[in-house]
């Protein structure tokens, strides 16, 4: 007997009830704060599919919607230790490009439907997927005038890859949703970016992914594939320094535990999520003090809000390369898998991530975070006693912490991102740079040839390398015992000393100002010393300061081009270091939330001319550290790490040392292997 055929609405009813009881299953009452696992991207796929034929639509950003924070903090004061009961609504947000529209949707993960959808007409274009990158990047070899550039070069096409790129916004009136590709040579080489196609672009329309215009300026020397390799088994003698072999072991086992995306270490609780544009999100910070006996709130959310990098060559073929990460081109997406002992110590321990692809499946980056134990020979806290007679005191703690790692490689660079928990209640963000700097190829061998403004630094034969910044914007929210928080800004100002009889004739002191309005806030660091700090102004210590967290800035570098250039106007919230807002759920994206083509008017800069009140309230901190990078020949063919990073310090937080009785991990005894 045959059986019926179902039909296609039998057939999709029937996926979406077995797509939602694989989550059930899968899930398990997911913590809420958990990034949107394979099911349920499948799920939101298939829901988003009733509405809009997945064929003629681009996913472009799925993720989790999170919930409102009073939810989430209600959740868990109900679940202090077991988070068993269910957890708050589970939706996701969702912005597909169809018929040339962005359309806004939220899912409903529980009821297996969209609760909400609308048609963005602000300015700007969604995040650019990899999807039609690729698609994009592929047009030039069907297209008859690029052909005729490779055979003018006499280049051989199968040695030829491209890549698309943003092209940000000039003035124009009316914009759509475009990016430039670029080719490279890669024969003799795997180094992609080491040898530029220079002066030839292509326009592709994204919408109709089609070429709308091309350039071929002029011919220059495709650089040389010699001294471009990267890859350990096509280098040749003579060897770097040789290095001893170093062991990273822990014989009892590691001292963290994760379940879900909950991490416990030490005295420390939080959370790690993920997002397709931001990357790791670092959420529920919390430590447990010894002498209170309590657990106490830190850090709701931080992760990184915009990472704006802009290049410093205005001529045609680079004037728009003022590249913006996260929101153009995904934090999250572009994460790479790590490798196990080079990326991560071995004892590390991994967890995978998932974003949606363009069509809105998932796609598995392997390994995506790593947790690890870190102990460098560093020192927690020590104290050498010498003026007791007849005895020598020496007292000495190592210092272990614990890091969360990912690296995010977006085009050419590679950002190596660490959070790190001590101990001590001290978390510490560090930032890493390398992978190959953005070159462009000329015509000079020496710089004794050079008679203009090469706009960078000649690394090697018609190799340049072109100066740029990077601008990470981080947002904190910052929870100093709970929500209500003031930011307190403290000068340390120079005093004259005026009674005659003291031999001194100067000193310095502290001036604090706590910070009632946004503008208030607003900081540009110099070189006059500053302690910014997030106090709970509702609790003191025992001797009366108020509790808080400081913070403790990374590399200065303000932006130098003019406040009223397009690049920059897009990149306004990169004009202070330290910005604070009151919290708001849809204000988490420093450059704004459609940055293609964006024209800087949803930004922190815009946000905070409305100087909302920020004293006594839950407010966000937003702390943008940066980079001037000149490039040098030692940064060529790749560049050796560039490391940076900030501090959130406790201040006045704990009553005293919180340390001050941790004991030193035993030592490891080696076995002697001393040949007799």
């Amino acid at each position: 007997m045959r059986r019926r055929a179902m039909n296609a609405t039998t057939k999709v009813t029937l996926l979406t009830v077995l797509l939602f009881w694989s989550c059930v299953v899968e899930c398990n009452h997911p913590h809420p704060l958990d990034p949107l696992t394979p099911s349920e991207l499948k799920l939101i796929r298939t829901i988003v599919q009733k509405s809009y034929p997945i064929s003629k639509t681009i996913f472009n950003y799925v993720g989790l919607d999170e919930p409102d924070k009073s939810q989430i903090l209600s959740w868990i004061s109900s679940n202090p230790k077991i988070k068993s009961s269910s957890p708050p609504p589970r939706r996701a947000f969702v912005v597909v490009r169809f018929q040339k529209s962005s359309h806004q949707i939220t899912v409903d993960l529980s009821t297996r439907s969209i609760v909400s959808k609308n048609v963005y007409e602000g300015n700007g274009y969604p995040m650019l997927t990899f999807g039609e990158q690729t698609v994009a990047s592929r047009l030039p070899f069907n297209y008859e005038p690029f052909k005729e550039s490779l055979r003018n070069r006499g280049l051989n096409a199968s040695q030829v890859p491209c890549a698309s790129f943003s092209i940000g916004w000039f003035g124009e009136a009316k914009t759509k949703r475009n990016v430039k590709v670029k080719c490279y040579y890669t024969n003799g080489t795997a180094n992609f970016y080491a040898r530029p196609l220079e002066g030839v672009a292509a326009v592709v329309d994204l919408d109709d992914m089609k070429i709308v215009g091309y350039d071929d300026r002029y011919v220059i020397p495709v650089p040389k594939a010699e001294g471009t390799e990267y890859r350990a088994s096509k280098l040749k003698p003579p060897s770097g320094p040789k290095l001893k072999g170093i062991a990273v072991t822990q014989h009892t086992g590691p001292g963290f535990t994760i379940e879900g995306h909950s991490v416990s270490w030490g005295n420390w609780d939080f959370h790690v999520g993920f997002d397709i544009k931001a990357g790791p999100i670092i959420s529920l910070a919390s430590i447990y003090d010894v002498e209170k006996q309590k657990r106490r709130r830190v850090l709701y959310r931080g992760f990184i809000s915009e990472l704006f990098v802009p290049y410093q060559d205005p001529t045609e073929e680079w004037y728009y390369t003022t590249y913006f990460d996260c929101g153009e081109y995904g934090f999250g997406q572009s994460m790479s898998s790590l490798q196990p002992f080079t990326d991560c110590p071995p004892n590390a321990a991994f967890i995978d991530a998932y974003y949606a692809a363009s069509d809105g499946s998932p796609v598995k980056i392997t390994n995506a975070f790593c947790i690890f134990e870190k102990y460098a020979g560093d020192i927690m806290w020590r104290h050498t006693e010498i003026a007791i007679p007849n005895e020598v005191i020496t007292e000495v703690r190592s210092d272990v912490s614990l890091v969360v790692r990912i690296v995010s490689t977006v085009g050419n660079y590679d950002y190596v991102i660490d959070w790190e928990f001590k101990p001590s209640g001290s978390i510490k963000i560090g930032v890493g740079l390398t992978g190959i700097l953005g070159i462009k190829a000329g015509t000079y061998t020496h710089t004794d040839e050079i008679k203009e403004d090469i706009y960078g630094t000649l690394l090697a034969d018609n190799s340049i390398g072109i100066y740029h910044d990077h601008f990470f914007t981080y947002y904190l929210d910052l929870d100093i015992d709970g929500e209500v928080n003031s930011f307190v800004k403290s000068k340390l100002e120079t005093v004259k000393v005026k009674d005659e009889n003291i031999a001194r004739k100067s000193r310095w002191t502290v001036v604090s100002e706590t910070a009632k309005t946004e503008a208030d806030a607003r900081i540009n660091l110099a070189l006059k010393a500053s302690e910014l700090l997030v106090v709970n102004p509702n609790r003191r210590t025992k001797q009366g300061n108020k509790i808080g967290y400081r913070l403790l800035p990374g590399p200065v570098a303000h932006p130098l081009l003019l406040q009223d250039d397009y690049p920059q106007i897009r990149g306004a919230f990169t004009n202070y270091d330290v910005w604070v807002t009151p919290y708001n759920k849809s204000e988490k994206w420093a450059a704004g939330s459609y940055v293609d083509r964006s024209r800087g008017d949803d930004t922190i800069d815009v946000w905070s001319s409305r100087d909302r009140e920020i004293e006594k309230k839950d407010i966000v901190l937003w702390y943008v550290m940066g980079f001037h990078h000149v490039p040098s020949q030692e940064d060529f063919p790749v560049m050796p790490t560039l490391s940076g990073g900030f501090e959130l310090r406790p201040t006045n937080f704990f009553e005293s040392n919180p340390v001050l009785k941790t004991r030193s991990p035993k030592p490891l005894q080696w076995p002697n292997c001393t040949s007799q």
